[in-house]
Parts: C-alpha cells; structure tokens; sequence
C-alpha cells in the first residue's frame, strides 16, 4: 500500500459543463481550439507501445487537450441517446465505451504527471477542471435516456446473446448507473450534481494542500550534533545549501524513517511532531477540508438510499456491507494491540537500560525498538542495507521472481522518453519471446511527487483497441547523494515488491474491452496481487539472486537471512494495530449520518480511536492522521482503506496454497496467471479466489504470518 498505493491511483471523475456554465465556455474554446494539429496529446503516439513522447509535451498542451477530450465524449453521448434505432449492446454500451478513449489517454498522461511530478500551471489546471470532469460524469450517468437504454439491454439481457465479457460489461455499466443515481428523480439529481462538484474540488483542493503542507513541514537542523546517529551517506543526502543546513523532507506517513537513527530524542520529537501537525494549526490545515468531504458523502450516500457513505460505496466490493469490515476488526484489534502492549513494555524496559528516566512516547519506538530488534535476533538494519542495493532489487530480485513464476524477460530501454531523468522504462517479454508491454520505474522523492507509492497505466490492455499495456511504478524512497548507492531498507525492498504486483494484474491482462482490463476490480481485490507478490522478497531462490553487497557483489550470508525471517513477527503487535487505527478512522469517518455535523475534526478523531479500543496503547499512533489521509480524502479508498487487511487475508493464505503445492515454480505461477491475474473484472472475485484456491479463504495464515497465533 503498504502505505500506497496504495496506492493506485484515484480514476478521476469526468464532467461536462451544463448551460449555466456558459459564460466559461467561451474561453474553453479557445483553450480548446489553440494549437490542435500540434498538439501531440490529441494524436496516436509513435512510440512503441503508444507510449506518451514526453519530448514533446508541454505543460500548455493539457488544458485544451483535456476539453477536447470531453467534447468528443459527449458528442458520442448525445449520438448515443439521440439514436432513433433500437438500442443494442454495440450501438449503446460499446458506443459508451469508446466514448471516453480520447479523454482517457489525455488523462492518463496529466495524472501521471500531477501525482509524481507536478509544478504550479498542472495544479491550476487540475484545479480549474476538477469540477468540469464531476460534472461531465453526472451528464453521462445521470442521463435518463441513456440510462433507459442500458436498462432496456440489461432487462433483456438473456436474450442477446452475448459472450460473457460482452455481458459482463452490459451488468457493469447497468450497475454503474444505479449506484451513480440514475434512479433518482430530477430535483434530486441537480442535488447530486452540486454534491458532485464541490467534492471535487475540495478533493483536489486537499491533494494541493497537503503536498504543500508535506513540502513546506520539512524540518531544517543547522548543528550537525542534532543529527547524532545518521550516517555519512544520509547527511550528505540532506545536505541543503540554502540554510548550509541539513533538510529532513516529511513522507505522507505518521512516522518517519530517520527516527529509527536519530540519537537526539529531542530532535525525533521535533520530526514526529512535524509530521503529526503538518496539517493541523499549520498554513495548510486541513481539518476544515475533511470535515466537509465527510459531510458531503454523507449527504450524497442518503440522497442515494443509504444510512452513510460507507454503505453505498461498499457495494460492489468483496466486504458488501460496513458490518462486515468492522467485524473484521473485531477480531484482529484485542491480538494486535494485546501484543503491541508487550512489545511497548519490552521497549520501556529497554529505554531504562540505556539509562533513559522517560516514558516511551511515540517518537521514541522505532529507535529503542531497533535496539530490541538487536537484541532479540541479533539484526540491525544497517547490516542488511547494504545487500539491497535498488536497482539491483529490481531486476535481480523483482524481475527475476516474475521470469522464474511466470517466465517473463525484461530489457532496459534507454531510447524511451520520460518525464524525469530519474525514471528506468524496461520492455517485457513473454516465455516465446512476444512483446508484453512497457515498465516505468520512478523510485525517488522530491518535491513535485505526492506521498506514497503506486502503480497506475499510460496504456491501459485491451483488445478492442489492440493495446498492449505501458505501467509505471510510483515509490518515495530516499535519494542519496551524488554517487552514493541507493541502498535500501527491507521495508523498502518489500514496497517494490508490491508494487510490481500490482503492475503484474496490469500486465497479465487479457480483456477486450478497458473497462474491465486488469486492475479494474474492487479495492478489497486489487490489492491481493501485490501483497502476494511481496512473499517472493524473502523466498531463498529470489533473496540470494538479488540480495548482493553493493561493494563487494558478496551474497547475503544465511546467517543475516536467518535474521531477517526470525524477526519477521517483531513488532507486528505496532505495524498490525497503527493499520487498524487508520483502517477504523476511515469507516468511522463515512459512517456517520447525513445528519452530521463535524465541528471538530481532531475531536472526532480522538473519540473514533476510543470507541474502538485503538488507543489502549498510548504510543502507537494511527498510520495516517485524518489531516493528511489522501488515501481517503484524496484518493479512491474513502470506506476502502481497510482492503489492505482484508487482501492481507488472501495474500497469506495464496501463499499457504503455494507452500503447500511446490512454492515457486513455473507451473505454480502460470496457474495463478491463468485462474486470477489475467482474469481482470470478468468474473465474481469470491468466485474467481475460491476455484483457483479450491477453498474459501481462511484467516488463519495471516494470524500465523503476524505472529498473533
């Protein structure tokens, strides 16, 4: 997710502007019109594979880009409704379906861009047109008559004779409109439209804020003696001219990774309280945004029939219902935080040793739980860094766990164009040697990037259009400085992992139509493939092909991986209850009533914590605060963060299957392709598990994994 991916990334609503918004047309137009034919966005790129040629676009060429895309949009719409024939499934669903192709490779490209590396004209435009592109999806699925001829083919959907992804495209869209509000009456719909549109821009408005509320939080020490604990390598990475300082950058989560080093207590408090307040009493407060986000959904959810915003949004996902989550919760929360208060004694036991006369606060666990980490197996964390050298992570261990499972090869393309010099592209081959797709790696932070770690498309798979997938990955791992190695943590190693398992489900697609390709499943699904493929990290076969010193090409010696696998349950008591804080915030927030009013947003915070018992352990925060949750409140998980959890129940005992059917092998891996990864949305998730498992999935192999059982 992991803390991503989490993500992948929001599909942005679309929106087209209603005659009350004519006055702004005019200017629309002329953005629209300016520069067609040069305008590389609006043409089929060249490049292999589709791929977008950075070399030539410009940040002047999104907006009009963007507009034309909707205009064509709905000129496709209107034909469709305005047909006099009949409906039937190719004049109106894959006429829907095409409707949106040229908006959708505009868009792919402008928000690859505004999420890894933005700049001040992308912002304003995707602040200008986030409630355009609500407004344009509310035109599509609210429309009536187009709703009306879904709805004729669904009723008679048995008798077209259609092949099963026909038909299964035909109960989506059918679906899509009923969640969306097609049933609604008239007045209600213009209700739905405003609700639309302002969480729009408030969405947006919170993404901008927070990226400047994580830019301008980062913490500049001028005494070295501050920064007690790192070493060379790292300060000099932090080296910042313009204070002759050192500048610690804030990443999108509660703790942060130096803490784990710093000697100084009171300097890790200065960086915990950084990041915990960076949008709380700060220039870019946030709390005001949310409140208002959670009310919105809150009113929208009963405009549409449901008691919260939870409800409605849950839907289509394998949990179905809140209950369902919570009950998940339920029974993980007393083990999780049962261990996490003795690993907070273990660790205040080893505060008292080392001589400290304090209570163990939030900013002190990672660095004395290192210290027990020590002594309990023996492991540091610098003895294991300089093995996981990055690039070397990626092809020698990520991309040589897919050759081995799934048979693929990879070649680095140097002549592709990216947007940053720090982006790797390498091609994919199947086992016979076709051309699969494109891989985009973009590992480093910096300034224009968001927090977090994702996967997400440039060219989506699909067959309709005969497109082969181009995928990048998304990380926020430190950059070191000028010739040092990027060594990474295990932590680290494990997130690349993740990562490429979401871009695996991407390559493996195998759809005819887009919509339905690859990792357009539900959240409680889609992140099974990625945390599955995080098993392989530590698989003998894998760890010793990768696992080399970055100085010596030395492989790991058994003895350290003995280490790393002895402490895989250590502080999992802490990792397992601060996702369940984060996971409980986000239900509590969108289960509220329409009735709501949230005057306080650090209050309700305070209180959603109690209620559920997450915070019996005073020194184990949540992941994410509610002020910079962008998961939530900025991306596409609102009521779906706790699908981490619910696919670390599948990935686990995915891999119990794997332990218990020969582990890594080829025949293993292309049965998995086959059965699931390739599958896309064509099929019943629960289904589509159990017949590839033989099984429903048990929780157990989870409990076992996080030490709990």
């Amino acid at each position: 997710m992991k803390n991503v991916c989490s993500m992948l990334m929001l599909t942005v609503l679309f929106t087209a502007c209603n005659d009350s918004k004519s006055k702004n047309k005019a200017s629309d137009m002329d953005a629209m019109t300016q520069n067609m034919t040069e305008n590389p966005l609006l043409v089929e790129s060249t490049l292999p594979y589709g791929a977008p040629n950075f070399t030539q676009i410009k940040n002047s060429h999104f907006k009009p880009a963007l507009l034309q895309g909707m205009e064509a949009q709905q000129q496709a719409i209107a034909k469709i409704v305005n047909a006099s024939e009949a409906p039937t499934f190719e004049n109106t669903v894959l006429a829907l379906e095409k409707s949106g192709a040229l908006l959708d490779r505009v868009e792919n490209v402008f928000y690859s861009l505004t999420g890894a590396h933005t700049n001040d004209t992308l912002q304003a435009i995707q602040e200008e047109m986030a409630p355009k592109f609500s407004e344009q999806r509310d035109a599509i699925y609210l429309n009536e008559k187009l709703f009306d001829r879904i709805k004729t083919l669904h009723e008679t959907r048995e008798t077209l004779g259609l092949d099963a992804e026909s038909l299964k495209l035909l109960e989506k869209y059918f679906e899509d409109f009923e969640i969306a509000g097609a049933n609604l009456s008239a007045a209600d719909k213009e209700t739905l439209k405003t609700y639309n549109s302002r969480l729009a821009t408030l969405i947006n408005t919170f993404n901008k804020t927070l990226l400047e509320a994580n830019n301008s939080g980062a913490i500049v020490f001028t005494k070295k003696e501050d920064l007690a604990g790192l070493s060379e390598g790292v300060l000099k990475s932090l080296e910042d001219p313009a204070s002759k300082g050192w500048k610690i950058p804030l990443l999108n989560t509660t703790q942060q990774p130096l803490l784990q080093s710093l000697d100084n207590r009171a300097t890790r408090e200065k960086i915990f309280k950084a990041a915990w307040n960076r949008a709380d009493g700060t220039a870019q407060d946030t709390k005001a945004i949310i409140a208002e986000i959670a009310e919105l959904r809150a009113q929208k959810a009963a405009l549409l029939g449901f008691d919260n915003y939870a409800s409605w949004s849950l839907q289509n996902t394998m949990a179905k219902i809140p209950e369902n989550v919570f009950n998940l919760f339920n029974g993980l929360i007393p083990a999780a935080t049962a261990k996490a208060a003795v690993e907070a004694k273990e660790i205040q036991k080893m505060i008292r040793q080392k001589g400290g006369d304090f209570s163990l606060e939030p900013w002190d666990w990672n660095y004395y739980g290192e210290m027990v980490r020590k002594v309990k197996y023996d492991l540091d964390e610098n003895q294991i860094k300089p093995y996981f050298e990055m690039k070397t992570v990626l092809e020698k261990g990520v991309f040589y766990a897919a050759e081995k499972l799934y048979g693929l090869t990879f070649k680095e393309r140097t002549d592709i164009p990216t947007y940053h010099d720090e982006v790797l592209v390498y091609e994919l081959f199947e086992e016979n040697g076709d051309a699969l797709g494109l891989f985009y790696a973009d590992f480093f932070a910096r300034p224009s990037k968001r927090g977090g770690a994702w996967m997400s498309n440039f060219v989506t798979q699909s067959k309709l259009y005969d497109k082969k997938p181009v995928i990048y990955n998304v990380c926020n791992y430190p950059k070191p400085a000028e010739g040092e190695a990027a060594l990474l943590t295990y932590d680290e190693v494990e997130t690349m992992f993740h990562e490429f398992g979401h871009a695996l489900h991407g390559f493996f697609a195998d759809q005819q139509y887009p919509s339905l390709s690859g990792t357009s499943v539900a959240r409680d699904f889609v992140e099974f493939p990625s945390q599955f493929n995080e098993n392989w990290a530590l698989y003998p076969e894998i760890l010793k092909n990768y696992a080399l010193h970055y100085k010596t090409g030395e492989q790991i010696p058994q003895a350290l991986i003995d280490k790393i696998k002895n402490s895989g349950t250590f502080n999992q008591g802490y990792s397992l209850t601060e996702n369940l804080a984060a996971s409980n915030l986000d239900m509590q927030w969108h289960t509220i009533g329409a009735d709501k009013k949230i005057d306080d947003a650090n209050a309700f915070e305070k209180e959603a914590l109690r209620k559920t018992a997450l915070d019996v352990v005073s020194a184990v925060p949540p992941r994410y605060r509610s002020t910079y949750f962008s998961h939530v409140f900025g991306s596409g998980y609102a009521a779906g963060y706790y699908s981490y959890l619910w696919t670390e129940m599948l990935h686990h005992d995915a891999y119990n299957w794997f332990e218990n059917n020969g582990g890594l092998t080829r025949e293993n891996g292309q049965r998995l392709r086959d059965m699931v990864l390739s599958r896309g949305n064509t099929l019943p998730l629960e289904e589509m598990y159990k017949e590839w498992r033989g099984s429903e999935p048990k929780i157990e192999p989870m409990l076992k994994a996080r030490g709990l059982k």
